[in-house]
């Protein structure tokens, strides 16, 4: 196991109040800024394996999930304006 596959696996459990907060939540903004940091953990995530697992198409799937992620979260906030007012 090298450098790599370690800090990975220390990311982990940071993804958990992520999913905590995703599910006991009432509000809806809350859902949002979970599921953003949420997303941002999993770029990291994939970015490390990539490197520790050397896969490079790990790092183009966090690529493309951050490139995903700002248009998305726009999209989000647009339909929670329109359904939570």
């Amino acid at each position: 196991m090298n450098l790599w596959l370690i800090a990975a696996t220390a990311l982990l459990p940071g993804l958990i109040p992520c999913l905590v907060v995703m599910m006991a939540s009432a509000r809806p903004i809350e859902w949002f800024i979970a599921a953003q940091l949420a997303g941002n953990l999993l770029v990291l995530e994939f970015v490390l394996l990539a490197y520790g697992l050397q896969r490079p198409a790990f790092a183009d799937l966090g690529l493309i999930l951050a490139l995903l992620s700002f248009p998305s979260g726009f999209l989000f906030t647009h339909f929670l304006e329109r359904w939570f007012p």
